[in-house]
Order: structure tokens, then C-alpha cells, then sequence
């Protein structure tokens, strides 16, 4: 980055603002921001008002504060290399998904988490989906683990120094462990600690010998169902494909 040679307070308050609410990962009241920021509510009252008003941030329905809206989410959608990733993944996820009859998604990493940005739902009659715009501590995600294990060793570490922040040192040995495995069979398999029943299968989408994105699969059993093992070839496949269609363009 080159020197700094300009400033803009009220510009970077605003910045300041959204990071703290993109990181905090629930709403806060305006007293929360200003003590988390160090400023008093007179220095940021007006730009928070500014903020809701052009659509950045939103007052949360039954409850006190506020929080981002989808608005940076699809600014950053946007973006050509996303797009790009999009139009090679949307028509091979949806073929794996009626192929398999599960509902899957893809996950990319923002700063020390990662970001659904696109689903295709189960077209059965029931199932389960991840929305777009969620969010997880790489750490805790199955889509996290496979993007950091397809990563060049130097980014890897400088991932560790983020993502490693509140982490107990059991829980990043065994992050580092399963994250080798995954690197040896190109995949992982995991039961989800947030909804019982499913069983999470993900494998990473691969431009330059590195992940830009995981395509995971929220399994869940159902009667007729494919097998695990066959959806996880399936989900390898679809990743494989899409890797192939992205190769020098993302």
C-alpha cells in the first residue's frame, strides 16, 4: 500500500462502523458501537443515520440496535472475478443438485470468515439449505477448513495469525489435523454442530493451485437417497468441473 497522503475522518468513521458490525456478527446499539470505536454517540450518531439511510446498515425487527444489510454483499457480488465464478458454478450446482437431491452452496472467505454467496436448494419436496450472505469463523465451518487446506503455505500462515485469535491451542491442533487430511483426499466430511441430522460434504473449487471457493453439500438422510459416498464423489466431481471452467478467468 503506498503512503498515506490524504484523509477523510467522517469517511473512514463510517468504514469503522461497518467493520465492527461485520465482525461483531449481531446487532449493536449505538452506545455498544461508541464504546467499541471510543468515540462518544454525538461523534457517530449522524453517520449512523446516514449509514440506514442509504442502506448500509438496519434497525433490527423486536430488538434494540443495528446491523449490515446484504447491501456491501452485493456490491461485492458485483465484481467481475465473482461473476465469473458464478456463471461457471450456478448450472453445475443446480445439475448436482438434481442429480443428488440435496441442496448445496458455495463459500468464499472474507477476511477471518467465510461467505455463502450462492445456493441452490434441494428441488424435492423438502431439504435443507444454507442461506446466501451467511456467515462463519473459518474455523468453525466445513467450508472454512477445505479453503484453508488448498492454500499456498504462506497464506495459510498468514490466515493462522487471523484466524487463530481466540482459538484454544486443542482446537487448532485439530483444525491443522483435519485440514492435512482434507488436503490428502481432496474433501471432508463432517456432522454439523448446528442442525442435527446433517452431515456436511465439502470439496474446494480450484484456480492456480488454489481454493477460490468450497462447494458444500448440507447432506441430509432421507429415504431413496443417494449414499454419502456417492454424493461425496458427486460433490468432488461438480468441484472438479468448475475448477476446470475457471482455470485463468477468476
Amino acid at each position: 500500500m503506498s503512503d498515506r497522503k490524504y484523509t477523510a475522518p467522517a469517511l473512514e468513521k463510517g468504514l469503522d462502523i461497518l467493520d465492527l458490525l461485520a465482525g461483531h456478527g449481531q446487532a449493536m446499539t449505538l452506545s455498544q458501537i461508541s464504546v467499541a470505536l471510543g468515540k462518544s454517540v454525538g461523534e457517530i450518531f449522524r453517520m449512523i443515520h446516514v449509514l440506514e439511510f442509504k442502506g448500509f446498515i438496519e434497525t433490527v425487527p423486536g430488538a434494540e440496535g443495528y446491523e449490515l444489510t446484504n447491501r456491501l454483499f452485493r456490491l461485492g457480488m458485483a465484481r467481475a472475478p465473482v461473476k465469473t465464478l458464478l456463471e461457471a458454478a450456478l448450472p453445475l450446482m443446480r445439475d448436482l443438485a438434481a442429480r443428488v437431491e440435496q441442496s448445496c452452496h458455495l463459500a468464499q472467505v472474507s477476511r477471518e470468515q467465510i461467505v455463502v454467496v450462492a445456493r441452490i436448494e434441494n428441488p424435492g419436496y423438502y431439504g435443507y439449505s444454507v442461506r446466501t450472505g451467511h456467515r462463519r469463523d473459518i474455523v468453525a465451518a466445513t467450508s472454512g477448513m477445505v479453503l484453508y487446506a488448498f492454500q499456498p503455505p504462506p497464506v495459510q500462515a498468514v490466515w493462522r495469525e487471523m484466524i487463530f485469535k481466540d482459538v484454544s491451542p486443542s482446537e487448532q491442533s485439530t483444525f491443522l489435523a483435519n485440514a492435512e487430511q482434507v488436503a490428502r483426499q481432496g474433501y471432508w466430511r463432517a456432522e454439523s454442530d448446528l442442525v442435527p441430522n446433517i452431515i456436511d460434504l465439502s470439496s474446494p473449487i480450484v484456480a492456480d493451485g488454489t481454493a477460490v471457493a468450497a462447494l458444500t453439500m448440507p447432506y441430509l438422510y432421507k429415504r431413496g437417497a443417494r449414499s454419502i459416498d456417492e454424493s461425496i464423489a458427486e460433490v468432488q466431481a461438480t468441484a472438479a468441473a468448475i475448477s476446470s471452467e475457471i482455470q485463468g478467468v477468476t
